[in-house]
């Protein structure tokens, strides 16, 4: 979606936030409790014990795979509780004289510790971390009315022909309103109150499609009230739970 997030810690949910300050492009929420990431949490600030921050997408994923990676062959050899830490804190970096923040993932090996250091933004301040959970709850309403996709991967092959052919889908009124043309007929949907319309980017309906690599359980579209926008949720299950 974009090269840089948003991290929103607080006591019970981790949340990366995509372009939820900005009004332009593909808003992304992705958010998971705290027992599903961790095994012992522990947050406090002066925020409500709120924290969020800006991180570079590609630098945390690199940590992460490394973290991961070496994670996965201590539980070949044995037990691999406790051998993934991830902290806040602040060091002074080589050739500078004021400390800078990090997200810093401490993985500890067979025989020995990787520590990896990813460069964060200053944590938001009261206000900004205001802001940002005013657009977050503003993001979560969800609309009143969700359809579910059954096949994520055909919807997206759909959407890829339409960047390039100009005529669409063709299906069969029904008999009283077959003298109508499409667009008479959504108007009169619409105006009944049997139908909701939202005009959106065929780019950015793609882009936001691309989600289906990443094999969700389920997908559901729904138009937010107004007609803001147009809100596609993602669901994952943890396997076993579903």
């Amino acid at each position: 979606m974009g090269n840089v997030c948003h991290l929103f810690l607080t006591r019970e949910k981790a949340y990366f936030l995509h372009n939820l300050l900005s009004g332009e492009g593909i808003q992304c929420v992705a958010q998971f409790h705290k027992e599903t990431l961790f095994d012992d949490y522990c947050i406090s600030s002066q925020n409500e014990d709120c924290i969020a921050f800006a991180v570079d997408i590609s630098l945390l994923q690199c940590a992460v795979r490394s973290s991961v990676s070496i994670c996965s062959e201590i539980g070949a050899a044995g037990s691999a509780a406790n051998r993934l830490q991830i902290k806040l804190v602040k060091t002074l970096p080589p050739n500078c004289t004021q400390a800078m923040p990090f997200l810093t993932f401490e993985t500890k090996g067979y025989k020995s510790a990787v520590i990896q250091d990813v460069p964060i933004s200053k944590p938001l301040s009261r206000a900004q971390g205001l802001e940002l959970q005013t657009a977050l709850d503003m993001a979560q309403d969800i609309p009143p009315t969700l359809v579910q996709v059954p096949d994520l991967n055909q919807l997206q092959n759909f959407v890829d022909r339409m960047k390039r052919v100009v005529s669409g889908e063709k299906t069969v009124a029904p008999p009283e309103d077959q003298n109508l043309s499409a667009q008479t007929r959504s108007e009169r949907a619409i105006s009944r109150g049997d139908a909701q319309s939202v005009q959106v980017s065929v780019k950015h309906f793609s882009k936001s499609l691309q989600c289906h690599l990443a094999k969700p359980d389920c997908a559901f579209f729904g138009i937010a009230p107004q007609g803001a926008c147009l809100t596609v949720i993602f669901q994952f299950f943890i396997p076993g739970t579903r």
